[in-house]
C-alpha cells in the first residue's frame, strides 16, 4: 500500500518512495560496485547534472537514454572516473575495475590489432611473457638448473591456464574477425578510425572489466558486428554493462534496466526500451494528472478567498498559506518534439526500374545483375557489410555514380531526394538558416507559405540556434539540419544513406512516423534494426562479393528466412546417406513406369507452386500488410505471411530439385539407350 502523501507532495509531483516506476533499484543481495550520490555539473551558466544519484550492481545491464547534449557521456566518464564533477561523492568496491571504451582510441602505431586487443588481458598477457622466457631458459639449461626451469615453467603453465588458458588468442582473434578487423596482424598505424573503435571494442570485451562503459559502441559496425555484439553482450558477458547507444533493437534486446537523463535529473525505469517507453508513458501521464489537480486546487482556493472577507482567522491564514505555496511549485517541463513531415510530389506510372544493374571498382566487383521494379509504396531496407557497395547502390540511383552495367530508369514524373552519409551540401561558413533558407525567405509546403525561421522551429532550432554556423554543429544538429534541407522540396522518392547516425531516440521515432507516412518510396541503407523491422516492406541484401538477395518483407523476415533456410539444409544434410569407404555406389536404376508419370506431370506443379509463391511474395511487398499490425504486438497476418512463403517456397525448392534428379535420370537413360 502507499502512504497516504501531504497536499504538497500530491500537487507538486514529488515521486513516492513506494512507487515502483520511480522506486531506487533494489537487488537484494547483490552488493553495488559503483555508487554516486548527488552529483552535480555545470558548463557555464547550464547545470548538465543536478543532485543526481544512482548505483549499479554486479551483473546489470543498463541502457543511458536521453537527448543528445544531455549529458550523458558527461554522467559516463564522471562514473568511470574520468571527468570531475563540481560535487556529489562517488564510491566504489575495493578492486573494481572500470572501463570506458572511448569515442577515438589511441594506441601505439608500432602495435598489431591482435597485441592491442590482448592488451586488455594485462595479468594473462604478463603469465603468458614469463611461460616464454622461461620455455627459453629451459632450452638454454640443463641439469639442476634445468630441473629447477622446467618447475618454474610449470608454474607460469599453470597461471596461464588459470587465467583463461592459452585459446585467450583464439578468443580475441575471432572476436575481432567478428568486429570486421580481417586481418589481425596489421599494423594499429595502417587501420582508419572506425577500424581503430572496433580494436578498442574487441579489446574492453576481453578485458571484461567489473563495470564496462559502451558510449555509441556501435558506430562504425555493420549488422552482423552488430548483431555478434548484442550476443557477447547478453549471452557471453557476464560483468555489470553501462550501455549509451541510440541503436534500440540492442537496448531492447540486452538491457534490465534504463536510465533517461533529461532536465538534469534521473529517471529509473526496470526492463529494455519497450519497458522504458510504457514507463515514461506512465510517468508523463502522472505529471499531467498533478498539474491538472494543482491546477483546480488553486481555482478552488482562489474561489474561496474571493468569498472570504478581509479579516481572517488563523486556520484561514494557514489555507491561504497552502494555496500561495501550492501556486509557487514548479510546473512540469513538457519536452519540445521535433516536427517531421514530408512532402510528397505526384507519382507517376512508372516510379523506379533497376535492368540487370551492376558496379564494379578498381579493386572489387560490389554488385552485378540487380534487377528491380519499384511500384508505389515500396520501402525498400538495403543491408550488408561495410564496403559491400549499399552506398554507392544509392549513388547509381541518384545519378551520382555511373553503374559498370546495367541502367537505371526513372519515371518521367519521380522526384528524387537523397540524404547522404556524409550530410553534404551544407556549407560551413553559413548559418544554420542560411543553409535551409538559400534564397527563400518562406518554405512551400503544401497548400501553405512557412517562414523559414518558424520552419527550423519544427527542428528544434530557435531564433539564437537558427544564427549558429554549420562548423560549430555537432553530428545530431548537422543531421537535422540536413533533414530540414531534404524536407523542404517535394519528392516521391527517398534515398536515405544511414539517416539514425548522430539522432538522438526521440527524434529516431520522428523519423520512423515520419516515413511510415511517407506516400512515397523509400529506399534506405541503415543498421538501424528497429528502424528497418517498422519502416522497410522489402530487404536487399548485399554479399560484398557481387550477389544482391531481394528478400520480401521486413529485416526480422528475412532473419526467419535465413534462419529457416538454414534448418532445411541442416535436415537435408543429416538425412542424406553417406558411402562407407569400403562401400561402392549401388547400379543406378532406370526410371520406373511411377516415376515416368510423374515427370510428365511435375512441370505444371513447378508452374502452379511459382505461382503460389509470387502471389505470396507480391503480399509480403505490400505495404498494408505492416500497416494492418504495426499497432500489433503479435504481427499474426504478417508472421502467418511469412511463414506461408516459407512453406511455398521450401515446397518449389523441392519440386526443382526433384525434377533435376528425374531429369538426369531420363537423359541417362536416353544416352545408354
Amino acid at each position: 500500500m502507499h502512504r497516504r502523501r501531504s497536499v504538497l507532495a500530491l500537487y507538486s509531483g514529488a515521486r513516492c518512495a513506494f512507487c515502483p516506476t520511480f522506486a531506487p533499484n533494489l537487488h537484494g543481495a547483490l552488493l553495488p560496485i559503483r555508487v554516486a550520490e548527488a552529483l552535480h555539473k555545470t558548463f557555464g551558466p547550464r547545470a548538465i547534472l543536478d543532485r543526481v544519484s544512482l548505483s549499479i550492481h554486479r551483473g546489470e545491464r543498463i541502457g543511458l537514454v536521453g537527448k543528445n547534449g544531455s549529458g550523458k557521456s558527461t554522467l559516463a566518464k564522471i562514473l568511470a572516473g574520468l571527468d570531475e564533477m563540481d560535487s556529489g561523492t562517488l564510491t566504489v568496491r575495493r578492486d573494481t575495475k572500470i572501463l570506458y571504451l572511448e569515442q577515438s582510441p589511441h594506441f601505439a602505431p608500432e602495435q598489431t590489432a591482435l597485441e592491442v586487443a590482448l592488451g586488455g588481458l594485462r595479468e594473462w598477457c604478463e603469465a603468458r611473457d614469463r611461460h616464454h622466457e622461461l620455455t627459453e631458459l629451459v632450452q638454454a639449461h640443463s641439469g639442476s638448473e634445468l630441473e629447477a626451469a622446467i618447475e618454474k615453467q610449470a608454474h607460469a603453465a599453470a597461471e596461464v591456464e588459470r587465467l583463461g588458458g592459452w585459446e585467450r588468442v583464439h578468443h580475441a582473434e575471432a572476436s575481432l574477425a567478428k568486429l570486421g578487423i580481417a586481418n589481425v596482424h596489421a599494423s594499429i598505424a595502417t587501420l582508419s578510425g572506425g577500424e581503430l573503435r572496433r580494436v578498442a571494442l574487441a579489446r574492453a570485451l576481453l578485458a571484461a572489466p567489473d563495470l564496462l562503459i559502451l558510449d555509441e559502441p556501435t558506430n562504425h559496425l555493420d549488422l552482423a558486428s552488430i548483431e555478434w555484439l548484442e550476443n557477447e553482450l547478453a549471452e557471453r558477458f557476464a560483468n555489470a554493462v553501462l550501455l549509451i547507444t541510440h541503436d534500440r533493437w540492442l537496448l531492447d534486446r540486452v538491457t534490465t534496466r534504463t536510465l533517461e537523463l533529461h532536465d538534469s535529473v534521473l529517471d529509473s525505469y526496470e526492463g529494455g526500451y519497450s519497458e522504458y517507453l510504457e514507463g515514461k508513458a506512465i510517468r508523463e501521464e502522472q505529471a499531467e494528472r498533478t498539474e491538472r489537480n494543482r491546477q483546480n486546487f488553486l481555482r478552488r482556493e482562489l474561489e474561496w478567498l474571493r468569498r472570504q472577507p478581509k479579516a481572517r482567522s488563523g486556520k484561514q491564514k494557514a489555507r491561504i498559506q497552502r494555496a500561495e505555496t501550492v501556486n509557487g511549485l514548479a510546473r512540469p517541463k513538457y519536452e519540445k518534439a521535433i516536427q517531421l513531415e514530408t512532402q510528397t510530389s505526384r507519382t507517376g506510372k512508372s516510379i523506379l526500374r533497376l535492368d540487370h544493374l551492376g558496379l564494379r571498382t578498381p579493386e572489387k566487383l560490389l554488385f552485378r545483375g540487380l534487377t528491380l521494379e519499384v511500384q508505389k509504396g515500396d520501402r525498400i531496407g538495403v543491408v550488408g557489410k561495410n564496403g559491400s557497395g549499399k552506398t554507392s547502390l544509392l549513388r547509381c540511383i541518384a545519378g551520382e555514380l555511373e553503374p559498370s552495367e546495367g541502367r537505371v530508369v526513372a519515371g518521367k514524373n519521380t522526384k528524387i531526394a537523397y540524404l547522404d552519409q556524409a550530410r553534404g551540401g551544407i556549407d560551413p561558413t553559413a548559418t544554420i538558416h542560411e543553409n535551409v533558407a538559400q534564397t527563400r525567405s518562406e518554405i512551400l509546403f503544401g497548400e501553405d507559405s512557412i517562414p523559414v525561421r518558424n520552419y527550423l522551429e519544427r527542428f528544434l532550432f530557435d531564433s539564437t540556434a537558427q544564427r549558429k554556423l554549420a562548423s560549430a554543429l555537432s553530428g545530431g544538429e548537422r543531421a537535422r539540419v540536413a533533414l530540414a534541407r531534404l524536407l523542404a522540396e517535394p519528392s516521391n522518392l527517398l534515398l536515405l544513406d544511414e539517416p539514425t547516425n548522430d539522432l538522438d531516440t526521440e527524434t529516431l521515432s520522428a523519423l520512423e512516423a515520419m516515413l511510415q507516412d511517407f506516400d512515397g518510396c523509400l529506399f534506405v541503407v541503415s543498421h538501424d534494426r528497429w528502424l528497418l523491422d517498422r519502416v522497410t516492406t522489402k530487404t536487399l541484401v548485399l554479399d560484398g562479393a557481387g550477389k544482391i538477395e531481394i528478400s520480401p518483407g521486413n529485416y526480422s523476415a528475412y532473419l526467419e528466412r535465413c534462419a529457416a533456410k538454414t534448418k532445411i539444409e541442416s535436415e537435408t544434410k543429416a538425412s542424406t546417406p553417406t558411402l562407407k569407404r569400403d562401400e561402392t555406389p549401388k547400379k543406378r536404376k532406370a526410371l520406373t513406369y511411377a516415376e515416368k508419370l510423374e515427370l510428365e506431370t511435375i512441370l505444371d506443379r513447378i508452374a502452379s507452386a511459382e505461382e503460389k509463391v509470387q502471389t505470396l511474395e507480391a503480399k509480403l511487398a505490400d505495404p498494408a500488410l505492416y500497416a494492418r499490425t504495426a499497432g500489433s504486438t503479435q504481427g499474426d497476418d504478417a508472421n502467418s505471411a511469412t511463414a506461408a512463403f516459407e512453406a511455398a517456397k521450401a515446397e518449389l525448392d523441392a519440386l526443382l530439385a526433384r525434377w533435376e534428379t528425374l531429369e538426369t535420370k531420363r537423359a541417362e537413360d536416353a544416352r545408354i539407350d
